[in-house]
């Protein structure tokens, strides 16, 4: 499946890879490229067969960031203002990295080549990221005088030290696939992050998909709220899970070693 010949779409075992594809231009963001990531995000919410997402790029890149040649067409006095909320919470631009964080199954972006600015907030959006050793990574929008506003401080919190995301947004400057590990922008670092994250991605889709998603949903509330709420979300969402006809398969599958046989959200 294709959204506007810049997105791909694939299933496969229950594992959607979704490959940004305008790789002539190492996947740079302009209007058409916001609106089919949009776009294929929201097909993710409707596609039940899906357990698990790969998110990559196609060619030399995973994403340039923004297509500088798409700003001189940009009227900043259109009908549309950056702060109308068009997708639920976000604008157009915000809602390309953050639905991946709002998508019910896990997200893990494979990141090589090159990542900067909106791109690698489209990263930040994904549950896990796998990043090449040489990948080159920036949070660039200072450079070009304006500031990171696709989710970059909601979705960085509690990932990346507070003083370290502030000295990468204030200076601009590239950081290697090792540094972003070791700052907390990566969770592994691997010579071959797409085959990387279509294995671990096959391992979740394996998993029973009501626990997951559930554990994914409990995961993106807890850090807005009270301790009290916390413990009294978790208690919710595993009465939800308790006896259900997935949570028995998972207890057969591990008394008998063998696979789980799940039924899909």
């Amino acid at each position: 499946m294709n959204f506007r010949d810049r997105v791909s779409l694939t299933l496969d075992g229950g594992v959607a890879h979704v490959q940004l594809n305008r790789a002539d231009k190492m996947n740079a963001l302009d209007d058409a490229m916001f609106d089919a990531i949009v776009e294929a995000g929201q097909h993710l919410f409707e596609l039940r067969e899906a357990r698990c997402v790969v998110l990559s790029g196609a060619g030399r890149s995973f994403c340039a960031g923004l297509d500088l040649t798409s700003m001189g067409r940009t009227d900043r006095h259109s009908e549309t203002s950056l702060t109308d909320r068009t997708h639920g919470n976000a604008n157009r631009p915000q809602q390309a990295a953050v639905v991946w964080r709002k998508l019910p199954m896990p997200v893990i972006a494979a990141v090589h080549g090159v990542c900067f600015g909106g791109g690698l907030q489209i990263a930040g959006g994904a549950d896990v990221r796998i990043v090449a050793p040489d990948a080159r990574l920036a949070v660039m929008e200072v450079k070009w005088g304006l500031i990171p506003d696709m989710g970059h401080y909601l979705l960085w919190r509690g990932n990346v030290r507070d003083d370290v995301l502030r000295e990468q947004t204030y200076t601009h400057r590239e950081f290697s696939g090792e540094q972003a590990v070791g700052w907390g922008f990566a969770t592994h670092l691997d010579a071959n992050p797409l085959a990387r994250a279509l294995a671990l991605a096959q391992e979740i889709a394996g998993k029973s998909p009501h626990a997951v998603r559930a554990a994914k949903a409990l995961a993106t509330r807890v850090p807005d709220l009270e301790p009290d709420q916390i413990l009294l979300e978790e208690s919710r969402e595993q009465h939800r899970l308790m006896y259900s006809k997935n949570q028995r398969e998972a207890v057969l599958a591990g008394m008998e070693k063998r696979a789980g046989v799940f039924v899909d959200p």
